[in-house]
């Protein structure tokens, strides 16, 4: 039975490695994941064949061959751990490379470094007789090693798992579950070979019982999701509030005194049996209290027999209230709300969209189903019923369902839900007035239980308090905005200062002029100074006229790839800077010719200074649905989302170190006085992509 669990094991785990790697999109995670579970196969295939050993010398060679794999589990599993579901992995990876290399480097190096201590000590345990000096310690090194790295693994995992909300949790909760359980069992056989300087053969057993049971999770979680990995943003902080470190130095506490317990009620026999029915009751119970559905009957059967209320309003209103005095802009409380609201109602899907009134469409705001990729690939255009009409049980609520018109059908279209059973989905319009400001749509609850009178009123008074403070942002905004050209017209002064120093050396030079003009030298200087002059000139005045408050747009007909070729005839072209045209047929666009050519002139001219004196430029044209579509990307430096998010079309927000920052910004005022919309998408050492869709027809 214990050669045939363990070559279960290892060929369960072989089948898994090997499935993520066929099935799914190959990403850094699931590679881990692959190479982690190929390595469990191997060690599993070395404890059958260390079981099956006749000798205590060659139980011990395979035993320090079972170590020299177990060293690579701690390093192979933390980089699974720091990586998987994480969309922003590396920043962990750079931040935990140096505990990452110690934990591949140490225990592999004692293992390697100390063989034949290790293959002695196996061969004392082997025979039950007393480890030789120095050997005891170096093998309680290497357990201790082993120990620390499988705590940290659970530790990451639990981190990745507690930031997840919603139907993100459901997607990862099984292979969480299964990792977990594999290196629980781990941490208990660590201490147990800590405490007792050796390896119990049953305690082996257990340890190849919770494989078997991690790939069965994990075997649920491949059935269930695919393995499919979604984006979530821990906090990078150091995990002091680990549930896991908790439970486990509580745990290595009181294992002495329940290792003595253990011995006065009769020792380890049958040992492996017992502990592999506690091990399953125990996962048994962590899947029953993850369960969403499993909470909520509690909570129903709850409020029912003992006549409570189903929430407790005073909490939900405390938490809502800290959760939108933290909120420093309309991103952040999208996505406090969102959390909010998913984690008090028990519902999987909450996505937030906030109403852009100028150009009338949606922004994606947060979700706990949805990531901003997802939602810039659909369809956003948007216009708010008029008049309002009446919503569930009179209240400004409505079930999606039931309505009809355009504003619903857009609704439902990017609110899809992959359960069938789950319920009609809810619109919670955040309304000033008559005014939609945004909008929480509501999906995939636990079990597809309807909400109750009781909760249509709370989830009101959340959607009214929401409104109110994204008003309050909104304001605020608009506020800032003012001081900021404030701001500029108090720098203006500077720049006033610099055209009188240029028009005093203009001043100088003509004065001289007279005397030195018969010089060659003297006007061969004169002459370059004049013209770096007037270019310094000319680049104040285009930065300062720039901030204009409105465009007076003097539309008219014309072809936009006529208008590419000529701003890169313009283009001040560098030899090594490869630029490339990929122009499709277009219809004349009905637009400001030469408000366009300034947007254009500008994008090109930061792509120029970002690929630097060598690189490739990408200028494509093409027509969709009504609508001419510009791109320009190159091969340069890029940008930071932070900074792409926070200040690249801000006023006075600039990576150069003679710019102004105002040139994106005056773009951005262009386009959307076009009624067209300006996207970039770009990332550190990979380049950058800008794309300007314009409408054909020039917007009254």
């Amino acid at each position: 039975m214990n050669l045939f669990l363990s070559f279960a094991a290892s060929f369960f785990s072989a089948v898994l490695a090997f499935a993520v790697l066929v099935r799914e999109k190959r990403t850094f995670a699931s590679c881990c994941f692959a190479v982690g579970m190929g390595a469990l196969s191997i060690e599993s295939a070395l404890e059958c064949i260390r079981l099956n050993a006749l000798t205590p010398r060659e139980m011990a060679t395979w035993q320090w061959a079972v170590f020299v794999v177990k060293s690579f589990m701690p390093g192979l599993w933390l980089t699974f751990g720091l990586s998987y579901s994480r969309g922003n992995y590396r920043e962990f990876l750079v931040k935990w490379r140096f505990l990452l290399a110690a934990t591949f480097i140490l225990p592999i190096g004692i293992t390697l470094g100390f063989r034949e201590e290790l293959i002695r000590g196996a061969v004392a345990i082997a025979r039950g007789t007393a480890l030789p000096a120095g050997v005891g310690r170096i093998t309680q090194l290497l357990n201790l090693l082993l120990l620390i790295g499988n705590l940290l693994v659970l530790m990451n995992l639990e981190e990745t798992f507690r930031s997840a909300i919603g139907t993100m949790r459901w997607r990862i909760k099984f292979v969480v579950l299964g990792v977990g359980v594999i290196f629980g069992a781990r941490i208990f056989m660590r201490s147990q070979a800590l405490l007792f300087s050796g390896q119990n053969r049953a305690l082996t057993e257990v340890e190849i019982a919770a494989l078997l049971l991690g790939c069965a999770l994990m075997a649920v979680a491949y059935l269930r999701s695919g393995f499919a990995e979604i984006d979530i943003y821990p906090s990078r902080a150091v995990l002091h509030s680990s549930v896991i470190a908790l439970l486990v130095g509580g745990y290595l506490l009181g294992i002495g005194m329940l290792a003595q317990v253990i011995a006065h009620f009769g020792g380890t026999r049958n040992f492996q049996a017992k502990a592999f029915f506690v091990l399953t009751g125990i996962v048994a119970l962590a899947v029953v209290l993850l369960s969403d559905r499993f909470r909520l009957k509690i909570q129903f059967f709850v409020s029912r027999h003992f006549r409570l209320p189903q929430h407790d309003s005073r909490k939900i209103w405390t938490l809502l209230t800290h959760s939108m005095s933290g909120a420093r802009d309309q991103a952040s409380l999208a996505v406090a709300s969102a959390k909010l609201i998913s984690e008090t109602f028990n519902i999987l899907s909450v996505t937030v969209w906030l109403v852009d009134e100028q150009n009338r469409r949606l922004v994606f705001g947060g979700s706990t189903v949805q990531c901003q990729k997802e939602a810039d690939e659909m369809n956003l255009e948007f216009a708010p019923p008029e008049p309002l009409p009446r919503g569930l049980g009179g209240l400004s609520l409505f079930d999606l369902e039931k309505h009809q018109g355009a504003w619903a059908e857009t609704l439902r279209q990017i609110s899809s839900t992959p359960f069938r059973k789950a319920g009609n989905r809810i619109c919670i319009p955040f309304l000033a007035g008559e005014r939609w400001l945004g909008m929480a749509i509501l999906a995939d609850r636990a079990h597809g239980l309807p909400y109750t009178l009781e909760e249509l009123d709370l989830l009101k008074c959340i959607g009214d308090q929401v409104a109110a403070s994204l008003l309050s942002l909104q304001l605020t905004e608009e506020l800032m905005l003012g001081k900021e050209m404030e701001a500029f017209r108090t720098m203006s002064a500077f720049f006033v200062h610099d055209l009188k120093n240029a028009t005093s050396s203009l001043g100088l030079m003509l004065q001289n002029l007279p005397v030195h003009f018969n010089d060659p030298a003297f006007r061969a200087d004169a002459l370059r100074g004049i013209a770096n002059t007037v270019s310094r000139i000319n680049h104040l005045i285009e930065r300062l006229s720039a901030l204009r408050n409105k465009f007076e747009l003097k539309a008219a007909r014309f072809d936009l790839n006529e208008l590419v070729n000529e701003a890169l005839e313009g283009l001040n072209q560098t030899p090594e800077i490869e630029i490339t045209k990929e122009l499709g047929p277009l219809s004349n666009v009905n637009a400001d010719r030469e408000q366009l050519q300034s947007v254009l002139t500008n994008i090109l001219l930061n792509a120029r200074d970002a690929v630097g004196k060598s690189g490739r430029i990408i200028v494509q044209t093409s027509q969709r649905e009504g609508r001419a579509v510009l791109s320009v990307a190159d091969t340069g430096c890029g940008m930071s989302a932070p900074f792409v998010r926070e200040s690249l079309f801000r006023p006075f927000h600039t990576t150069k170190k003679k710019g102004l920052g105002i040139g994106m910004f005056h773009s951005k005022m262009i386009v959307e006085a076009h009624r067209g919309h300006i996207q970039v998408e770009s990332e550190p050492g990979k380049g950058t992509t800008f794309r300007v869709s314009l409408p054909l027809e020039m917007p009254l």
